[in-house]
Order: C-alpha cells, then structure tokens, then sequence
C-alpha cells in the first residue's frame, strides 16, 4: 500500500533562513500547492491523508472541507508550526474535529520533531508519523529506530520510508533532489520489503517558492512549483501502472490491526 501524506501548515520556512514572508503569504502560498495537490489526485482517484496545523485548516476551512469530501483524510499537525506546547497535542485535534466533525486519529509533529510518546496517548491518538528513521546531520539522528511500524503503548508508529538497505529517506527532499528513475528505483525496492511505502510532502512544494526574499537554499526549491506538479503527476502514474494500491492512515491502521 502506498500511503501519501501532506503536511499542510503555514509556509513558514523562509524563517528558518532569515528570509522574510508575511503571513497572507504563508497561506497563500500553501492553499495554491494543496489545490494543485487535490486536482492530481482526483485526476488519479488516489487517496491520501493531510496533517494540517489548526492555524492553516482556519485560514482554509473551504479546501479542507473539500479534502474531506473528496475521501482524504485529515490529521493533526498540532496548533502552529513553529511554535509547539505539549498541551496542542489534544487541543489540537479537538479543535479539528469540531470545526470539520471529522474523527481525527493521528499526528505528525511538525519537523518531526519528537514527542513524548505518553502524551500522544493520553491526547488521544491511535497512530503517530513523526520519525524519520535515518540520519540526517543537524535534523535526525534516528538509525536505531525501526525502519518500519512499531507500538508505542497503545500507539502505533509508522515511521517515513527510507530503503532497506542503507536508510535512505524517501521524504521530499530526496523526490525533488534525485534523478526521477533512481526515487523510482528506491520506493520499488522498499515496496517490495516492506509491502508499504510511507513518503510525505508539503503543499508549497507544488507552488512558486523561487523568491529572493525567502533565502531558501537551493536543495529546498529545486524542481518546485510548476516542475513538481509534472514530477508529482508522473509518480503517481508510475505507481498506477505497477497496481499498488494506495489509502490513508486509517485505512492502512485498519489492516495491520487486522
């Protein structure tokens, strides 16, 4: 099963670089990529599952009830994304279950940054995404986690993909920054492994990003906006004509625990 997910919050990563972004912006940016994002799945009849920050799915409530309406899921993201109290955990998920009457059962945090795995449980989450379980200098450190789904207490894990064999991730970085054949080549090989493939991206990938003012590195644009709407499309068809199927979070919680 193929289970693709998005991180849907405020554009907030110029920040990180001293960049500078208003805050309309942030969430225009991030509406324009998640349309584009929807209209490529419709076009394929896939599902997948979005984390939304409360402060995005306020500012979007539209296309959040459209996500829903079109069979996706929604998860939490927590309140902000750049600021987090444990106390989001469950204030979060309350908030988007009572402005979309939609039974949220799991997180991400943002950055995927870690989280204690009691408080995920006593919020009231069935499942967490939130590790990448490789090594990346200066953001994770992870290589002695399981590659693949694991219980915490009550909770289930189920960490981003990276390949067998070496731990390489398979999270959005790697998809703009490798040749498209050799991304292919990785997702097969943890497919077959592992019979599920756990890649996530973010909405303002698939938008115009290419601005001075955001000081964004280059490994953080490249093949974005109208490029990554055309890689997007072409994975997906990809996928389509080797028959995996794909679902949401719930769907695939569901099939473990069978």
């Amino acid at each position: 099963m193929v289970l693709l997910s998005f991180d849907i919050e405020e554009f907030d990563m110029p920040l990180e670089y001293k960049g500078e972004i208003p805050f309309d912006r942030q969430i225009l940016i991030s509406q324009t990529g998640l349309i584009r994002i929807l209209d490529i799945l419709k076009k394929h009849n896939v599902k997948a599952t979005f984390f939304s920050t409360v402060v995005f799915a306020e500012n979007s409530k539209n296309l959040i009830e459209r996500l829903l309406s079109e069979g996706h899921e929604l998860a939490s993201h927590t309140w902000f994304h750049s600021d987090f109290k444990e106390e989001h955990l469950k204030e979060s998920k309350d908030k988007l279950e009572e402005l979309f009457s939609t039974k949220i059962t799991g997180l991400r945090m943002p950055r995927m940054m870690p989280v204690s795995k009691n408080a995920v449980e006593n919020a009231g989450y069935s499942y967490n995404s939130s590790i990448n379980p490789t090594f990346l200098p200066g953001r994770y450190n992870n290589l002695k986690v399981s590659r693949t789904y694991f219980w915490e207490e009550s909770v289930i894990q189920i960490p981003a993909s990276v390949s067998p064999n070496f731990r390489i991730p398979l999270f959005w970085l790697s998809f703009h920054n490798f040749p498209l054949f050799f991304y292919k080549k990785l997702a097969s090989d943890t497919l077959k492994k592992d019979n599920y493939l756990n890649i996530y991206f973010h909405p303002w990938e698939f938008a115009k990003i290419k601005d001075e003012a955001f000081k964004l590195p280059g490994f953080t644009v490249k093949n974005s906006g109208k490029e990554m709407v055309e890689r997007f499309d072409e994975f997906i068809s990809w996928l389509k004509s080797k028959n995996y199927t794909f679902g949401t979070f719930q769907e695939f919680q569901k099939r473990i625990e069978s």
